[in-house]
């Protein structure tokens, strides 16, 4: 079957392009707020690995101020990670899987949040 030559310019737009803007919609002050509810009792509240409860884990928890190791991650890897927990992408089975709970939307949010803490962006 083949598309009208509009209709597959729509598809290219909505497969290619739009995970792009997707990643740009996130909003950082939102992101923000439920990382500090969320993963700061393990990350910190400030992102360095040092929320109150990391000291009795057995995996410290990542740093996300480190600039070099988060700027080696892409966005979506960052989002599998919160979304999928740490098991499910090789990382620390302590990491909870967060999808069941927040919306992609508020992943997407954290995403942008954490990209600020290290200032890196992939």
């Amino acid at each position: 079957m083949r598309l009208p030559f509009s209709r597959m310019v729509w598809f290219v737009v909505m497969v290619f392009l739009m995970p792009s803007v997707a990643w740009s919609a996130g909003d950082a002050a939102r992101g923000k707020q439920k990382y500090q509810e969320l993963c700061g009792a393990c990350h910190g509240q400030s992102g360095k690995g040092d929320g109150p409860t990391a000291a009795v884990l057995p995996v410290k928890p990542r740093d996300h101020t480190d600039a070099d190791y988060m700027g080696k991650l892409t966005d979506q890897q960052v989002f599998n990670t919160i979304k999928q927990g740490g098991e499910a992408v090789g990382k620390s089975p302590i990491m909870p899987k967060w999808g069941g709970i927040l919306t992609d939307q508020q992943i997407m949010n954290i995403v942008v949040y954490i990209r600020t803490l290290s200032g890196s962006s992939k």
